[in-house]
């Protein structure tokens, strides 16, 4: 789920809707100053770089590669290694005497460092008009992360390219359809992602879930479909204008296209949605009373705006805020989404937004040069292109759906879930669920696990590339076993 905060949109993983905004961790190294003898040329810039910088709670990594063609040019490519982003595209670069400046007109954004030696330079990255410092350093090898649960080949199931149509919305969607060997029919999940445009192995942060999850299924006799989201991988579409209720259909989609395939056991597919996809699954089931399960991973059982306010709170006092700026933080949200819930038209209310937040910090004394770069920062995240999906995503209520469903369901948060907070979400998808007589319900609290189903020291955000393991064990074995008692039991 997304998180507005004072300065803008905080940028967690699993909401990765708005363009890439490079946040990454500072790196420590000593620094050798280059002397007017031994100038940096540009050979000394060829190679890798690793930059880290923080910003709004988040730390992520950005890797410039740069190379000499043949016409003693530099160019460059960028890696986002915790955005699962590779051979991002550079434009110009310029080596001069001791600064660097690497253009990026794809992201709207550059980098421009001061050279303080050959494998140090300090600077700044500068996007939609706000600033980032950032240093990087030259390193000797690829930057990986070691992934263990990541499946590798052979595998004992078959793994296929899948194409199918949401007639609705007159596109095509990929992905990859993982099946037990035998002839089934075998009992089926569709995955669907969380907010932010994702691939089909949800990639984020270093990781691939999906992938993972499919894998263990697949190996326990379940099929899956995990697919591109719309306008990203080789699906069509455009991910920028959807609501989560376009994003539904995308997700009935596939179900039907499963429920057609021979291989599949047309009364045993479930919808299995991870954080805002643990919405869409109930929204799917609610109009088809043929889906047989749900699996809610962290999905949400209260609004987006309280989500939204929760989390800015909980990882706001991990990260250090006082309550009293906490309280403020989310006044200040409150205001901002309201002008968005009454003006429909976006780019009215964009500009009563810019406004109302301008007269915000003027009125708290704030010097102006400081307004104008927040106001620049707010704008540059929290724009009129996001309104669309933010407007129906803190109106919806998730109770709406649920109270619809008929099919079993099994809800699981982490007990560390900073995003969607499990002692309020998960009371209230089992509330809908009994209120309109659906027995069927199975509700688990995992000890030490985050929004991501690993096992963490504090559920915040910024652990998620650090920690090693993908998904953990114990929920994959939870959601495999209540699976597959429900087929013995149909």
């Amino acid at each position: 789920m997304k998180n507005i905060c004072k300065f803008g949109v905080q940028k967690y993983p699993v909401m990765k809707r708005i363009a890439i905004i490079l946040v990454l961790s500072l790196v420590t190294f000593s620094i050798n100053f280059v002397s007017g003898q031994n100038r940096f040329g540009k050979k000394n810039a060829e190679g890798t770089w690793l930059g880290n910088l923080e910003a709004n709670g988040v730390t992520l990594r950005i890797v410039f590669r740069l190379r000499l063609n043949d016409s003693d040019s530099l160019t460059a490519v960028m890696d986002s290694p915790d955005q699962n982003a590779t051979n991002i595209p550079m434009g110009r670069v310029i080596q001069r005497n001791d600064s660097l400046k690497i253009y990026a007109p794809a992201l709207m954004g550059y980098y421009k460092g001061s050279i303080l030696s050959d494998s140090a330079i300090t600077g700044v990255w500068t996007q939609r008009g706000v600033k980032y410092p950032m240093d990087i350093v030259k390193v000797s090898k690829p930057v990986r992360d070691n992934r263990p649960q990541e499946p590798r080949p052979p595998f004992p199931y078959s793994a296929e390219d899948v194409r199918f149509a949401n007639k609705n919305a007159n596109i095509f969607l990929a992905g990859t359809l993982t099946t037990p060997v035998g002839n089934g029919p075998f009992p089926a999940v569709i995955l669907v992602t969380g907010s932010g445009p994702q691939n089909r192995d949800e990639a984020l942060m270093g990781h691939k879930p999906f992938l993972v999850i499919a894998d263990w299924l697949s190996r326990n006799g379940i099929a899956v479909l995990r697919f591109d989201d719309r306008g990203v991988g080789k699906s069509q579409g455009n991910y920028g204008t959807a609501t989560t209720a376009d994003l539904a259909t995308d997700a009935e989609a596939a179900f039907l296209f499963l429920k057609g395939n021979p291989k599949i056991n047309p009364g045993m597919i479930g919808i299995m949605g991870h954080s805002e996809g643990g919405l869409i699954a109930p929204m799917v089931a609610a109009l088809n009373k043929d889906v047989a399960f749900i699996v809610s991973l962290a999905g949400p059982g209260v609004n987006g705006e309280q989500i939204i306010l929760r989390q800015s709170a909980d990882i706001g006092r991990l990260s250090g805020l006082s309550e009293g700026k906490i309280a403020e933080n989310n006044e200040i949200n409150r205001k901002l989404y309201e002008i968005v819930k009454g003006e429909k038209d976006d780019l009215i209310a964009e500009d009563k937004v810019t406004e109302a937040y301008r007269k915000i910090l003027t009125d708290q004394k704030i010097p102006q040069d400081q307004v104008e770069d927040a106001v620049n920062k707010l704008q540059s995240s929290f724009g009129a292109r996001v309104y669309p999906w933010f407007r129906y995503f803190i109106s919806a209520e998730p109770s709406d759906f649920w109270k619809k469903v008929n099919c079993p369901v099994l809800a699981i948060n982490g007990d560390k879930d900073l995003q969607v907070a499990a002692d309020v979400n998960l009371p209230a998808i089992e509330n809908a669920l009994k209120s309109s007589g659906n027995k069927n319900i199975k509700t688990v609290r995992l000890q030490g696990l985050n929004h991501l189903f690993q096992h963490c020291t504090t559920g915040l955000p910024t652990e998620y590339g650090k920690i090693e393991e993908t998904f953990s064990p114990e929920a994959l074995k939870l959601i495999t076993g209540w699976i597959l008692d429900l087929k013995v039991s149909r």
